[in-house]
């Protein structure tokens, strides 16, 4: 069996697909690939695919990753180009490589996001972000389904900075961009509940809803305070030759003219 791990996106008004309306339209581009999916078992059998992290509905990405599994062998650059036909324009497949380690859900411990504020102006985001840092918590609220549930969304936030468009992205009125480096914790803090935060303590509010992008996500690096590609340890695991086939390849090498 193989294993190959893809990295999608989710543009435009597609970043109003559920994660269940993704699931359907990727199981139909599989279909439509001829992709040969291995099938669990059971009454009811269904691809084994494997999705980590989804980003919420609404918000944008250009870093989803999910990992399926083969019975025969492909390579990954081919079957990406195949599943990208095969998906309409939006949900895109950007990268594709063999597993070669375990655990790519444990690699995605914090995200990079983009939150455009669209009727802000940059300095009054750039107040606004300063109050959030300097605070030690920040308590917000977000509704689940056990009822209202107060949590920090200060903790989880390990970097926050405000700015503005750029020059090729301009708008009609002011515009604040904030870029947010947020770790995966327990509960979830999600953009929204920074934008909650900000809210908070500093009375911003934007006008209009934000528009919301994953950038990246993977580990996160204290020294750096960067989020690394989750699949870089995939492309660098490159399997060595056995030395049990290099003495074999030796031993089988037709000899020279005896002296």
């Amino acid at each position: 069996m193989q294993r190959i791990r893809l990295r999608y996106t989710k543009r435009g008004r597609l970043r109003f697909t559920s994660h269940r309306d993704f699931q359907r339209a990727f199981e139909r581009a599989l279909r439509r690939a001829e992709v040969p999916m291995a099938y669990s078992a059971g009454f009811t059998p269904h691809p084994k695919v494997s999705y980590a992290n989804a980003a919420p509905t609404g918000t944008g990405s250009e870093a989803e990753y999910l990992e399926i599994a083969l019975t025969a062998h492909r390579d990954p650059a081919r079957l990406r180009e195949l599943l990208d036909e095969s998906l309409p324009a939006g949900l895109d497949i950007t990268d594709a490589v063999e597993a070669r380690t375990p655990g790519l859900a444990d690699r995605l411990t914090a995200s990079v996001w983009e939150l455009r504020l669209e009727g802000v102006e940059p300095e009054g985001a750039e107040k606004a972000v300063a109050a959030f840092l300097a605070a030690e918590t920040v308590e917000v609220q977000r509704r689940t389904k056990n009822g209202m549930r107060t949590f920090d969304a200060r903790g989880a936030v390990a970097g926050l900075q405000a700015g503005r468009p750029q020059p090729d992205r301009p708008g009609d009125g002011p515009c604040a961009i904030l870029r947010l480096v947020v770790r995966h914790v327990t509960p979830a803090v999600r953009p929204d509940d920074v934008l909650s935060g900000l809210r908070a303590v500093a009375d911003l509010a934007p006008p209009v809803p934000a528009a919301v992008t994953r950038l990246a996500q993977g580990l996160f690096d204290e020294e750096s305070g960067t989020v690394t590609d989750p699949l870089a340890p995939d492309r660098e695991a490159v399997p060595a030759a056995s030395p049990t086939a290099a003495g074999t390849a030796s031993a089988t090498a037709p000899e020279g003219p005896a002296a």
